[in-house]
């Protein structure tokens, strides 16, 4: 193999062959990871997730990327809530593979928990707790937000949630069935257990309007944002608010007819009362006598039968009317007689 290589005078990075023939690492990750140890000493800090986008890895190839190294030790991560409230997410990135007490140690916190530490006690009486423990709905583990919160307002007692029944509760663990399985075809839509049951309220509405479990899990899954999911709750809860199908209302059930009153028949006979279904006065049984009366014509009367002796007397009547001869057939007719 022959090679050519010109060594740059400026602006190079040297990059350690354990990071560019590390097995375990893919090329994002390496990358990354070079491109980060490449800049100047005076930039300021910035995400991880924001120098990936600039090298054009977004997504699920950063997430991916990024859990590469933190997995080898190249990257460790830090979250702390402040006093007022905020979390802060402190990133530390090295180009040498670092153990945890190691990355502590660099970056100068202790890494034990830290003790509570004890308050002046107030002036005044002691007064019912009026909030409570703080948890982060979205997830900012690549950005801190550079803006303070908002004034806090005013607490209000929560009113006491009904508690749920048989088929209720058959309709919240059907939900949070399908929401922790969405693990299984997209990572970054990963539920805790605690999360999942606080959007299996807004789930059991899906359900309530007659979707199955697959047709949930298909609306959850569907439309892939380009930039990934930053947080698997909030992107969840925006769904199921915003995409909730309108509620089809049962058709109202078609009213039997009133039945007509009873009336009495008009025909000749022995009376009776049938229930008309229009305007008729006569029942069924006797418009089809009626009927078949009208349409019945009576027999033509059958002649009258004249014996043959007559009708040989009128024969020979007529012929000798007519000065004809009578026939010799009369004797045959005789024997035959």
């Amino acid at each position: 193999m022959l090679r050519h290589a010109i060594s740059p005078s400026r602006r190079f990075t040297k990059a350690s062959h354990d990071v560019v023939r590390h097995p375990r690492l893919s090329s994002d990750a390496k990358i990354l990871l070079l491109y980060v140890q490449g800049l100047p000493e005076d930039t300021p800090c910035r995400p991880l997730s924001e120098l990936a986008r600039k090298l054009g890895i977004k997504g699920r190839a950063y997430q991916k990327a990024k859990e590469q190294l933190v997995a080898h030790g190249y990257v460790h991560e830090w979250r702390t809530q402040g006093g007022r409230g905020r979390w802060i997410t402190e990133q530390l990135v090295a180009n040498t593979p670092l153990t945890i007490e190691q990355a502590e140690h660099l970056r100068g916190a202790p890494p034990t928990t830290a003790q509570p530490s004890t308050h002046i006690p107030a002036v005044g009486e002691p007064a019912a707790r009026t909030v409570g423990g703080y948890e982060p709905v979205e997830d900012h583990s690549d950005k801190t937000t550079p803006h303070p919160p908002s004034e806090a307002e005013p607490a209000t007692d929560p009113e006491p949630e009904p508690t749920p029944g048989p088929a209720d509760s058959h309709q919240l663990a059907r939900a949070e069935r399908v929401l922790l399985s969405l693990r299984h075809a997209r990572r970054e839509l990963h539920l805790g257990a605690r999360e999942a049951r606080a959007l299996a309220v807004e789930a059991v509405k899906w359900l309530e309007r007659g979707l199955s479990e697959s047709d949930l899990r298909h609306a959850l899954l569907a439309e892939r944002p380009e930039d990934g999911v930053r947080s698997a709750f909030g992107f969840l809860r925006y769904r199921l608010v915003q995409k909730l199908p309108a509620d089809s209302a049962p058709s109202p059930l078609p009213q039997p007819p009133s039945a007509a009153a009873l009336v009495v028949c008009s025909s000749p006979g022995e009376e009776h009362v049938f229930r008309p279904l229009g305007d008729e006065t006569e029942c069924a049984p006797c418009r089809q006598a009626t009927a078949r009366a009208a349409v019945h014509v009576a027999p033509a009367p059958e002649p009258d039968r004249i014996p043959w002796r007559e009708r040989f007397a009128n024969i020979e009547m007529n012929q000798s009317c007519l000065g004809g001869q009578p026939r010799t057939r009369a004797p045959e007719l005789k024997a035959a007689r």
